[in-house]
């Protein structure tokens, strides 16, 4: 089995989704569009991951393989290939499917709650009632058609959805692990503005390890059942 990756940055990239897929038999390969936007062929992979990163799904004239990502993003869902999209890979995904992408009233930087959206229904991922997780993002999206809404939050409240069984767009990160939340402090330090939803370096430095425990399990979760029906 094969697991692609598409990464944006140099400073993001797969934090707890590596050991979890490894483990689970898969083969990792990636697209760094930053090096080299060279993708594989849609029918050679079985789960697709789309990373974070800084630039904006409209920004196709700054970083053209944009185009080309979107593309790709858009064959692997119509092929059923799990596809999980975090943060800008969320509203990618939101993107392809028909989805507005614009920018939040607020910035959301640190680690902040999110809570269920619904009742777990049998068939659709369930989030717990209220969880703290990490953010970094400035823009959200509007839910694509036929989206299910699964976390939300009073900062923004489309932080995440799915369509279907193996489709699940994250606005926020929870494979996230101490030494990867520090490489993304260290690029974009100088996003860390003060503000009433932006945590200070000192403030994310200092979270506990419980916390990210606790979102890894909940990653592990996420992605046992994106793939329930393709391991």
């Amino acid at each position: 089995m094969r697991a692609h990756y598409l990464k944006h940055v140099p400073f993001e990239g797969l934090g707890s989704i590596r050991p979890w897929l490894l483990q689970a038999g898969y083969t990792i390969t990636r697209t760094p569009f930053y090096e080299s936007p060279v993708l594989p062929a849609v029918d050679e992979i079985d789960i697709l991951i789309v990373t974070g990163g800084p630039m904006s799904v409209h920004d196709e004239v700054e970083y053209p393989w944009l185009k080309e990502e979107k593309a790709f993003i858009r064959e692997a869902i119509e092929r059923g290939i799990p596809t999980l999209g975090i943060c800008l890979g969320a509203q990618l995904i939101a993107n392809v499917l028909g989805a507005d992408v614009y920018p939040s009233q607020q910035k959301e930087i640190g680690w902040y709650p999110i809570r269920s959206a619904k009742k777990c229904v049998a068939g659709e991922f369930c989030f717990p009632a209220s969880v703290d997780v990490f953010h970094w993002h400035g823009e959200t999206f509007d839910l694509p058609q036929g989206a299910t809404l699964l976390a939300s939050n009073d900062i923004c409240p489309h932080q995440a959805f799915q369509v279907g069984h193996t489709v699940i767009g994250l606005q926020f990160h929870l494979e996230m692990t101490p030494e990867s939340t520090q490489k993304i402090v260290d690029s974009c330090l100088g996003e860390l503005v003060p503000g009433p939803t932006i945590q200070s370096e000192e403030e994310i430095g200092a979270t506990s390890p419980v916390k990210y425990d606790k979102v890894n399990l909940l990653m592990d979760d996420l992605l046992t059942y994106m793939t329930a029906c393709s391991i």
